[in-house]
């Protein structure tokens, strides 16, 4: 006779995307792809110090935010992809609110509210760009998602893509288009192939890695123009410089970074903007990417220095800002290298990686504090910490979350500190 299954009910759904309940004795357990309401039966519990782990072996009871996932791999291929589309929208605006307000109480020490949430207009179908791994079984390649960590037999492996429901419909043409060449793919053991929309309709295949020369870009354009979604095939080999192989000419400011969520980063962009006061002369944008917001405030009339880390991202906006015959004092280098010696400012502008700010970066804004911190963050515990390091006080905090990746449980904030 099997042995008896612990259940659980699920109670809440952590940062990461997994379930939280609570084992008979009392201690946290945490259940991916379980929804609050979920009574489960647990498999392959793990238990450590201080919490446990386990899988869900069989749904006894759904709870009443669970709905039938749109994507076909979400539970037949335990795609990693994707978190929540279990969960309805609802409840994922909700878990993602109180995500961010528990880690800013309970990390950063504020008595604050959940704050509330910019939904993105589209739910699916939003992605504008998607990578893929690149696997060789032998002379045929398998493309597509990792399956989810912690999920048993097969758990990390590359599963074949069918579709992705969450990309742009145009990437689900030109993935049915190619399908037929991706035996044309470089080999080597860290290929990706990227498929993305860029901002003015252009497709484009990017090409990362692989073993020696690749020759054999054609076939790929050749089968997206002819299914009618011509696409510029691009390849940057390991350590090397990203060039156009074929398809039709396009600025390589294409490759460069590109929002996911073209429409909900807009809007946070905008906010960004509406941020900085209207009277700051002289502004600061750290972590700056390609420089979109610092021309926006070179336009209008600030003076704006900006620092990236990746040269190319920082040569393309010299290059958008001497077009549009503006002036930005771009950096290319670490923010904490630099922050010291560009301050002070009216106001600064952060957005930085899921690390937060570092703490050289936090140091100096206390040392000489601007009149206004505009803090985009993708990490709500990196958030909380440097609000605390910057002595944050909720009378002159604003608070904003985007939903920027819905079905998922990742989450942008934007932070507004008042000195």
């Amino acid at each position: 006779m099997p042995a008896k299954r612990d259940s659980v009910l699920i109670e809440s759904v952590a940062a990461g995307g997994d379930g939280v309940g609570h084992l008979a004795d009392g201690m946290t357990v945490f259940v991916p792809r379980t929804a609050p309401g979920d009574r489960v039966t647990l498999a392959r519990l793990r238990r450590r110090r201080r919490h446990a782990r386990a899988e869900p072996a069989e749904l006894l009871e759904p709870g009443p935010d669970r709905v039938t996932p749109p994507c076909r791999h979400f539970e037949r291929d335990a795609c990693g992809g994707c978190q929540w589309q279990h969960l309805s929208l609802e409840a994922q605006h909700r878990a993602k609110r109180r995500i961010v307000g528990d880690a800013l109480r309970r990390l950063g020490g504020l008595a604050i509210t959940d704050p509330e949430l910019v939904a993105s207009p589209r739910a699916l179908g939003y992605r504008a760009t998607i990578t893929l791994t690149v696997r060789w079984r032998g002379a045929e390649p398998v493309v597509g998602f990792h399956r989810a960590t912690g999920e048993g037999e097969g758990a990390g492996e590359v599963f074949p893509l069918e579709r992705c429901e969450i990309a742009r419909p145009e990437i689900a043409a030109l993935w049915n288009a190619v399908g037929p060449a991706l035996g044309s793919l470089p080999r080597g053991d860290d290929v990706r192939l990227k498929l993305r929309v860029s901002h003015d309709g252009g497709l484009h295949l990017i090409v990362n890695g692989g073993d020696g020369a690749w020759t054999t870009p054609q076939p790929l354009a050749e089968a997206a123009l002819r299914a009618g979604c011509p696409a510029t095939v691009w390849w940057q080999p390991s350590g090397g410089a990203v060039r156009r192989m074929a398809g039709p000419a396009a600025d390589r400011a294409s490759v460069a970074f590109e929002q996911v969520n073209a429409e909900v980063a807009e809007v946070l962009r905008a906010a960004v903007l509406d941020a900085v006061p209207p009277d700051a002369h002289r502004v600061l944008d750290l972590y700056a990417g390609t420089g979109e917001v610092a021309l926006a405030l070179a336009r209008r009339g600030c003076e704006v220095a900006s620092v990236e880390e990746e040269e190319a991202a920082v040569r393309l906006g010299v290059e958008r800002a001497r077009a549009g015959g503006l002036t930005v004092d771009a950096v290319a280098g670490r923010v904490e290298r630099y922050v010291e010696r560009l301050l002070p400012a009216d106001a600064v502008v952060a957005n930085p990686p899921r690390t937060g700010l570092a703490t050289e970066v936090t140091a100096a804004l206390v040392r000489r504090p601007p009149a206004q911190l505009v803090y985009v963050s993708c990490d709500p515990a990196t958030l909380a910490r440097d609000l605390r390091r910057l002595g944050a006080e909720p009378s002159r905090l604003q608070l904003r979350c985007f939903d920027m990746f819905p079905q998922t449980s990742h989450v942008e904030t934007l932070a507004v500190l008042r000195r």
